[in-house]
């Protein structure tokens, strides 16, 4: 996976938001299944690493459906993954925020991910899982009102693996999560 460093700018208007910019895909030529984030929060920022946060329930639910060490180094982790046939990614390439909430990116100032050169690569995808309402709303807002793959795509909200979304338990999510699993795909 491609480093990038980590993009903070004040805005002029909120002293508080900064820009932030996503990371590169994670993702295999032959990737089914697309998991969706929003952007991703200060931990994983800092990290470098996709889902960093120590509470945020994706890398035990991913570990724990697809049989590797949750807790294990990024880099096999992210290879599990990709061997796996699944891609994870970021709707949002850059935007301004606050912290870490989904609810604090600032609307006007998002800018979405290539998704049109990301689909003719990966063209193997059949279904894009969203990480949390808010992954799914931007992408309806910004990605598939403007065209694209979507009539041959399933599209599945998935429960947020972010600790602020408490409301339910990582054993629910997890059972709920079994949809990324590219064995569930119909041929």
């Amino acid at each position: 996976m491609v480093r990038r460093d980590v993009q903070v700018q004040a805005h002029a208007d909120e002293p508080d938001a900064a820009r932030v910019s996503g990371f590169p895909p994670i993702s295999g030529s032959d990737a089914r299944v697309l998991v969706l984030g929003s952007m991703p929060g200060v931990a994983s920022l800092q990290a470098q690493q996709y889902y960093a946060h120590s509470r945020n329930a994706f890398w035990p639910i991913m570990g724990a459906l697809f049989g590797f060490v949750a807790t294990g180094p990024y880099a096999q982790r992210v290879a599990a993954l990709v061997a796996q046939q699944v891609a994870v990614w970021d709707v949002l390439k850059s935007c301004l925020r606050a912290g870490s909430l989904d609810a604090d990116i600032e609307r006007q100032s998002v800018v979405a991910n290539d998704f049109a050169g990301f689909f003719d690569r990966h063209r193997q995808i059949r279904r894009v899982c969203f990480n949390g309402a808010m992954a799914e709303s931007l992408y309806r807002r910004h990605v598939a009102s403007h065209g694209g793959r979507g009539e041959l795509l399933e599209f599945l909200r998935m429960p947020s693996t972010s600790p602020a979304h408490a409301g339910m338990s990582i054993a629910d999510k997890a059972t709920t999560w079994r949809a990324v699993h590219p064995r569930s795909l119909m041929p």
